[in-house]
């Protein structure tokens, strides 16, 4: 997250008509602008390579609105974690070859503990002198020591900080609850923390839905507990603040092969994924409305994803918060147009762009521009989608080199919010694997092509967090978890009697900072 233009700690839950455009404060002419080395217009050719800019003699592009010190650290965080990974593979194929020899259990654990901090399961090494070493169930169980591995680290780590300062900027823009809907691809898990730059403290929830298709029920019982806690307890603020609670649905395109790497769920159909977000939002936003009548509103907002650039494409709501598939700030085009300015001047066009999209008729015509709180908020989320287009320019060429699946992992149930990477973890939040079963199957689909035509396993971490104040809920939840596997091995059955599904799985105090707890699968 950006802070550097962000409000006061003082907080302000209904916003003045005299305040300035978020971001402009600055008076003109009180900064110096450095000269910028100039970054060139792209070409057809250039733009397939890097679509956002290109410079003279390689050099990087450098936005005025970057945050290059977080983007530095989140690279770190990203290769830690996907390098631990990426070395699973390596290291069994080296003990595979040594499960013959005497010394072979101290041997491979030796390898284990230098390779990959872990100890591998002694049983699995043990049994290997009957048959050959079933390479299937190791895999599967280094996955999911790879995971509490990560997120034990990640923890210690706390890399991305900044939670008390975005919470005072969402309740300062009116807003007492942020909730967020993304699509289940894994190329959308880092949106939190990467795409959109938000400390995941700040965030009321983020569960992700095949599609973006989320639960309206569901929502619709999450706003409640969170009015109820505002009621009871007047967290973030008290119910009569005036403040609201913002639902965002995020869905997603692929810009160098839309026809076939957009999302699976619509048929790789952006206008389809964005007009189903659409209607969902829209939904939950009557839900509430009908049922609890006056004074009881939602904002919402629909935001695109680019997964090539991770650059994201606003719907911006008007007067009445209503929202069109054809009323966008593009914010890959604003990067080009911004990338030579001082900070203050894009900071202006990134405003005005706002204003010209809600100024537009036609097709994405609406009844005038969004009220002050929303336009600060989208254009918080531009100027930090900035840090994440540079970031992809940085490291990657402006592209990432797998615009397809690439996830090392299914997540299903409660997301693991130590982590949160781009194509590490497909994600599917079910109750019942009935209610959930088009979300697993289209990870069982990704994971056919990347792991099971290999011969390796689909790897399945079943997470769910308990709350240890209410007696009996951690047993609970690991009872959930065995119905929950056992469930998904019935479904899967085929692939589960060959070793090519093997599931792990994990519970946790909903507390921050709890401890991932392993639930061995022989637990009755």
């Amino acid at each position: 997250m950006n802070t550097r233009n962000r409000p006061g700690r003082v907080i302000s839950p209904q916003p003045t008509a005299s305040r300035p455009p978020y971001g402009l404060g600055t008076p003109a002419g009180a900064l110096q602008a450095r000269p910028r080395p100039a970054v060139f217009a792209l070409d057809a050719a250039t733009a397939m390579a890097n679509p956002a800019c290109v410079t003279d003699k390689g050099r990087p592009c450098r936005h005025p609105l970057s945050n290059e010190a977080e983007s530095q650290r989140l690279l770190e965080h990203e290769l830690s974690v996907k390098n631990a990974f990426d070395a699973i593979v390596p290291v069994l194929k080296r003990i595979a070859g040594l499960q013959h020899e005497v010394d072979f259990i101290e041997r491979a654990q030796k390898i284990a503990i230098e390779q990959l901090g872990f100890e591998l399961p002694a049983q699995i090494l043990a049994d290997a002198w009957v048959a050959d070493l079933d390479m299937r169930a190791l895999y599967g169980a280094c996955v999911m020591r790879t995971i509490i591995l990560m997120a034990e680290r990640a923890q210690a780590r706390n890399p991305h900080p900044g939670t008390d300062e975005m919470v005072a900027f969402f309740l300062d823009s009116g807003y007492h609850a942020v909730d967020l809907s993304p699509c289940s691809d894994g190329r959308l898990k880092g949106l939190l923390r990467y795409i959109l730059r938000l400390p995941d403290g700040a965030v009321r929830s983020s569960k992700a839905y095949a599609g973006a298709m989320f639960d309206v029920d569901a929502n619709v019982k999450r706003w409640v507990e969170t009015e109820l806690i505002r009621f009871r307890e007047g967290r973030p603020v008290t119910s009569d603040a005036g403040t609201r609670y913002l639902k965002i649905g995020v869905y997603h395109t692929s810009s160098s092969n839309p026809a076939h790497e957009g999302c699976a769920a619509h048929g790789s159909n952006e206008v389809q994924a964005a007009e189903k977000a659409l209607q969902r939002l829209r939904e939950f936003r009557q839900a509430i409305e009908n049922s609890f009548c006056c004074g009881a509103s939602v904002d919402t907002l629909l935001i695109g994803v680019d997964t090539d650039t991770d650059a994201i494409k606003v719907h911006v709501p008007d007067a009445d918060g209503e929202m069109s598939i054809y009323r966008t700030v593009d914010n890959l085009a604003l990067y080009r147009q911004t990338v030579n300015d001082d900070e203050n001047t894009a900071r202006m066009k990134i405003y005005q762009a706002i204003l010209a999209a809600s100024s537009q008729d036609g097709w994405g015509g609406g009844n005038g521009e969004p009220h002050e709180g929303m336009r600060r908020l989208i254009t918080s989320l531009l100027i930090n989608n900035l840090s994440q287009i540079e970031y992809v320019c940085s490291h990657w060429g402006g592209r990432y080199s797998d615009i397809g699946h690439a996830e090392r992992f299914i997540n299903v149930g409660d997301g693991f919010e130590e982590f949160q990477l781009r194509n590490l973890a497909y994600f599917a939040h079910l109750h019942t694997v009935e209610e959930g079963a088009a979300d697993m199957d289209v990870g069982i689909k990704i994971f056919k092509k990347l792991n099971i035509s290999h011969g390796l396993p689909a790897p399945v971490a079943i997470h769910y967090r308990y709350d240890s104040r209410v007696p009996g809920c951690r047993e609970r939840t690991v009872e959930r978890c065995q119905r929950v596997k056992a469930a998904i091995e019935a479904r899967y059955a085929d692939l589960a009697q060959k070793g090519l599904l093997v599931c792990g799985m994990t519970v946790q105090d909903k507390r921050p900072g709890s401890q991932i707890e392993l639930v061995e699968a022989s637990v009755s």
